[in-house]
Parts: structure tokens; sequence; C-alpha cells
């Protein structure tokens, strides 16, 4: 029984989604916790790599700036594979797909591990990003299809609590891993991980039906692939040296997106669904938090490079220090359905972008001199705003879409995301190169002008939300359910 409920346009409710399943498991629990058990393993990895990349750089005889590409071509291959993603879940069941995805992520982990140069990490850094391409957007297509969407903040609340928890513990798993032992077991502690996380989904997880789509867009997924490939190559050769090669890079890669939407608009089933950016919650979203998340790529390589490479931290001691903006995200994260259904989307978004953005540009006073206690409190505070951004924005995509299109909102976002993070890295690379005077000894003050540009980048994004209307959201903040009970409240007064 799919019958549609009375809710506004857009809101996607049927009677099937929110009828209550007294003989299963309460899906608003399970399958948030079952699905962040995977994504831990992909935060732990990505924090604890950045935090022992001047480790690795050592024992693999390359420069410390030289292992940003170890970050960024995980990025791009995220972004690369991701419309794969939306099409393989309605094809073979987002089910299956997640835990073949899981499975990759692992296997690519164990080569991780047995790299013995940069060529070798690269590489298999390409495959685990493929992993976690599908991993990602059918883990979030799972819970957008087994939560009504009432519930969804606090879903995705509950989602990403556990897996604060590996960014929690990734910069000290990394620190301490690359004190007392090899890096190398900052790539094998996945395979436990993995193997729980593909039982716990077999076990506890309905089997989601696959809805085949016509046909597969060849010809998009070339275009987009190869115009994401080029664009993020091309500021990751500018991160090495200022070049036309560069330049001539990343011009093909926006002439190839812009050959995609161009065909986007004359294919019926093309990869990437563009329509959805009718939508103005979403194409705020996807926009807007695109330069917002340029910060998030650019913070985990950007932090733990300054502190070891100019203040002299070990990685033990850097760890401790940047891992607290993780303990703010937790704090935030508890808090964010009262802060959405107090003041809705559009105001939380602009001027938490803007006070987020600010404690960014902090990060560059941090100088030699600085008292650990000061930075604990700035970063501290940093990952309670952004947490508190990256929560609304994942769940603002989803507030106009209609059911049938979840899987298209899904990769498209997700695609957005990463391309968005892996750009933050390759341009605080290309700014740390360029404000060092193009040497591979870095100072501290291109770490601050670096800091200070991509938060005004970030802050940037604060335009997008101001288009927004009052209301935005307001289904998924709980916002409307108020505003009836304060009109019938104010009807029973009347009355009397």
């Amino acid at each position: 029984m799919t019958a549609r409920l009375g809710g506004p346009p857009g809101t996607g409710l049927t009677k099937q989604r929110l009828e209550p399943k007294a003989t299963k498991l309460d899906t608003r629990k399970t399958v948030p916790l079952i699905v962040a058990s995977a994504l831990i393993m992909q935060q732990i990895d990505s924090t604890a790599i950045a935090t022992a990349l001047p480790t690795i750089a050592d024992a693999l005889g390359e420069p410390p700036l030289a292992l940003h590409s170890t970050i960024t071509v995980y990025m791009l291959s995220l972004g690369v594979f991701l419309p794969l993603s939306g099409w393989l879940a309605d094809r073979f069941g987002a089910r299956l797909v997640f835990c073949s995805a899981i499975a990759l992520f692992t296997f690519a982990s164990l080569l991780c591990a047995a790299a013995t140069s940069l060529t070798m990490l690269i590489s298999a850094r390409a495959l685990q990003g493929f992993g976690g391409a599908l991993m990602l957007p059918t883990a979030r297509l799972i819970l957008v299809r087994s939560v009504p969407r009432e519930e969804l903040v606090s879903a995705m609340v509950l989602m990403s609590m556990p897996a604060v928890v590996g960014p929690a513990i990734g910069p000290l798993l990394g620190g301490f891993i690359t004190g007392i032992s090899s890096w190398h077991w900052i790539f094998w502690i996945n395979l436990p991980i993995g193997i729980v996380a593909i039982i716990l989904t077999l076990a506890l997880i309905e089997k989601i039906p696959p809805t085949e789509r016509t046909s597969f867009d060849f010809p998009g997924f070339i275009l987009t692939g190869a115009g994401i490939g080029a664009v993020i190559f091309g500021f990751d050769s500018f991160a090495r040296g200022m070049n036309s090669s560069a330049l001539v890079l990343a011009v093909v890669g926006f002439s190839l997106l812009g050959l995609y939407i161009r065909h986007a608009r004359k294919t019926p089933d093309a990869i990437l669904d563009l329509k959805l950016f009718r939508y103005p919650t979403f194409r705020s979203s996807v926009t807007g938090g695109s330069l917002f998340r340029i910060s998030m790529g650019a913070l985990p390589f950007m932090l733990p490079l300054l502190m070891q490479e100019i203040f002299h931290y070990t990685p033990l001691q850097s760890g401790a220090i940047t891992f607290v903006s993780t303990i703010g995200a937790f704090g935030m994260r508890t808090m964010t359905r009262r802060i959405l259904r107090r003041f809705g989307f559009r105001s939380v978004l602009f001027w938490n972008a803007l006070i987020a953005s600010t404690s960014m540009a902090l990060l560059a006073t941090f100088t030699p001199g600085t008292a650990p206690t000061v930075m604990v409190v700035i970063i501290l505070l940093g990952g309670f705003f952004r947490a508190l951004q990256f929560t609304s924005l994942n769940t603002l995509t989803f507030a106009e879409t209609e059911d049938p299109e979840m899987s298209h909102a899904t990769s498209l976002s997700q695609m957005a995301q990463r391309i968005a993070q892996s750009t933050g890295v390759a341009m605080s690379a290309m700014l740390l190169h360029y404000f060092s005077g193009g040497s591979e000894t870095l100072t501290n003050f291109a770490f601050a002008m670096s800091f200070i540009m991509i938060a005004i980048i970030s802050g940037s994004s604060c335009f997008s939300f101001l288009r927004l209307s009052e209301t935005a959201g307001d289904v998924l903040a709980g916002r409307m359910k108020d505003a009836k009970e304060t009109i019938a409240a104010e009807r029973a007064d009347a009355a009397e």
C-alpha cells in the first residue's frame, strides 16, 4: 500500500513507509547504526593516514607535500565512480552493492598496507576510492529508503554519531601506530571492521528490491568521469608547480563537464539527473555545500602537516590535538535536530557557514609559541559548528526529492561532496606551494595564508543559503508540526 499521505508536495511520504511493523526491528535505529559501522572504517582510514603522512613520506623516501596525492587520488576516485553507484544500486539492489563495496574497500586496504612505493600506494588508494564510491551513496540510499521522511533528521544524526568515533580515534590511532609500530597497520585494521560490517548488513538489514533502469548511460559516465578526473588532476598538477599543462588539463576537464550538461538535457535516463537542480533545497545544498566542503578537504590535510613539519610535534602529539575537532562534532550532533527545529534550515545554514569559516580562519593564528590549550579550544569549536553544517546540508538534500529520485539525488550530492573535498586537498597543497615561494620547505606564513584563503572560500557559501525560503526543509526539521500546533492553539484561544 503506497498511497500518498496528506503532506506537502515533494515530501514523498507514503503509508507504506510510515506504518510501523511490530515484528521487525526499529529501522530508525538499527539501519543508521549498521550503516555507520561501515562508514567508521572509512573515516578512521582517512583521518589516520592524514596524521601519518610525514612518517609514510619518510618511509617511502618522498617529500611530505608529495603525499597529498594519496588523499587527492582517493577523493578523485570517489568522484569519478560515484555516478555509477546509483545505477548499480537500482539494478542489483542497494544491500548487495553496499556489501560488495565494503569487501572491495577492505581488499584495497590490504593492498595499501603492502605498498612499497608511492606509485603502488596511490594505485591502491584509487581502488579504495572505487570501493568508497559505491559504499557511501548506497549507505545513504539504504537509510532514506528505510526510514520515514519525518524521522530523517534523527536517523541522519544517529547514523553520524557512531561514525564520529572514526575521526575521533583516527588521528590518535594514526599517531599511536606510527609511534610504536609500522604505518601499515593503519590499513590492516580495516579487515576486521569490514568483515563485521558485512555480517551485520546481511543479518539485520532487509533486502531492498532493485528497480532496474532502462539502460546504462555509458557516454554520460565517460564524460563525467573524464571531466572530473581532468579537473582534479589539473588542480593536483598546480599543487606541484604552476605550469601550462595543468591549466590545459583543468580547462579540458571543465569542457567535458560542459558537454555532459548538454548530453544530460537530451538523454532521458542520464547517469546524473541534473533536473534535480530544479528543487531550491537540492540546488542550495549542492552548490553552497560544495563551497563549504572545500574546507573539509583542506583541514585534515593541512593541520597535521602544520603541527609536524612546523611545530615539530610527534604524530601522537599532533593526533591528540587535532582529534578534539571530532569531540566538538559529537557534541553538536546531539543538538542538531533541536537547533534546526528552533531556527530552520535557512538561518542555521547562513549564520553557521560564517561562524564555521571564521573558526577556520583562526587557525592562521597558530604559531610554534601558541599554547596547546588555545589550539584545542579553537579546533574544538570549529568541529562543533562544522558538524552542524554538514548534518544540515546532508538532510536538506532530500527535502523535496521524490522517492524514485532518491538514488539519483544520493549519487549526485555525494559526487559533489567528494569533488569539493578533493578540490580542497589539491587547493591547499597548491596554496602551500605558492606561499612557500615554490619551495618544498614549508613555512608558518604559508600555512597561515592558506588557512585564510580556504576560510574565505568556505564562507562564500552563505550567499547560496540566502536564496532558500524561510520554510525550506520545515517538514524534515519538524517545524511544520510546530506551526500547526501553534495555529490550533491560537484558534482555541480565539474561540474562548
